[in-house]
């Protein structure tokens, strides 16, 4: 029945839009094993893509930081830590050494709080490069390292990457480090959710405002890429509802013929227990939506907003708080790889 309803609309102009690599890949663990663990309550992921990859994504190695939240200071602590040496773990995979010249570039737009992660953490790195251009002695735990951020096109009229060139002909680093607000298909990865690649980025991409790409094959020097999803579509929203409204409603069929049901006196969080819904449960609950694949179901919802102009791009209500706390959290984590500090 789903096939007969996806065949009645046509979703091939529709994509589904993610600069996470995470959102993708976990859609066919068959294919796509990636390497995972925990640390310290943040949940590490690392995943290498070939060029006969089949999700859209640049070849190259990914890095995944999931985490629950950066607000609490103890929380931020832990994941600052944690993304501190899973990021020298990539540093170290590309051959960074202390000799090594590095340029951080802060991508995004400051007067848009969801888009101003990169020149946040642009602001907050420590410079050195200057120091040595001028001969003054530095300590060894110091590296080479100059920042800006570009702003972008729209109030510059300049391309993102031509001003990165230009800078980087000026500058003549050995690494470029961009960081990047990004987009996620997923709602619970939105502000909890560090992306680290060496593939590089296209800039907008996740939103559909795609730039010119900024990697090694571009830039000629390697590149590193640090992203936050910090927005999402409203397309995922709608779509993610859904597949939570089936799971509340499988949960609390088989949870009310308990005897523990009746000692509950709180909601429960369902998304902690084994929920599994059969095409039984879906059927019977949504009908023919509920008999969708999860990539079908946010294609149709997307197909539904996109043309009246409701697939908005929602960020949530803290983000100035928590733009500021992720800023920390990253720049903590560039600082102390980039130098023994």
């Amino acid at each position: 029945m789903g096939d007969e309803l996806m065949h009645k609309i046509d979703l091939k102009k529709y994509e589904i839009r993610t600069d996470m690599a995470i959102d993708l890949t976990e859609k066919d663990k068959k294919t796509y094993k990636p390497e995972t663990y925990s640390k310290n309550g943040v949940r590490v992921s690392w995943i290498t893509l070939d060029e006969n990859n089949n999700i859209g994504k640049k070849p190259g190695c990914y890095l995944t930081l999931e985490f629950d939240d950066v607000t609490d200071d103890d929380a931020k602590k832990n994941v600052s830590i944690v993304f501190k040496e899973e990021f020298s773990n990539m540093l170290e995979k590309i051959g960074f050494n202390k000799n090594t010249k590095t340029l951080v570039i802060g991508l995004g737009n400051i007067k848009s709080t969801p888009d101003a992660l990169g020149p946040f953490v642009s602001d907050k790195i420590i410079v050195t490069e200057h120091f040595f251009d001028m001969g003054v002695s530095v300590e060894d735990k110091f590296s080479r390292v100059s920042t800006f951020y570009p702003g972008v096109t729209g109030s510059t009229g300049i391309e993102t990457s031509d001003l990165i060139k230009g800078v980087a002909n000026v500058v003549k680093p050995d690494l470029l480090i961009v960081v990047d607000a990004l987009a996620s298909s997923s709602i619970s990865r939105v502000n909890k959710s560090i992306q680290v690649s060496d593939a590089g980025i296209s800039p907008g991409s996740g939103i559909g405002n795609k730039r010119k790409e900024i990697s090694e094959d571009t830039i000629g020097i390697p590149v590193i890429a640090v992203g936050v999803p910090t927005v999402t579509s409203a397309s995922v929203i709608v779509s993610d509802t859904i597949n939570y409204m089936t799971k509340n409603y499988v949960y609390n069929k088989s949870f009310s013929k308990s005897r523990a049901s009746k000692l509950v006196t709180r909601p429960v969080n369902y998304l902690n227990k084994e929920v599994s819904a059969s095409n039984d449960d879906k059927k019977t609950f949504l009908g023919l939506v509920g008999l969708l694949s999860e990539r079908e179901l946010v294609l149709l919802t997307d197909e539904v907003l996109t043309p009246i102009g409701y697939n908005l791009m929602v960020t949530p209500k803290e983000i100035d708080f928590v733009i500021e706390k992720l800023s920390d959290v990253i720049s903590y984590g560039i600082n102390h790889s980039l130098n023994e500090i």
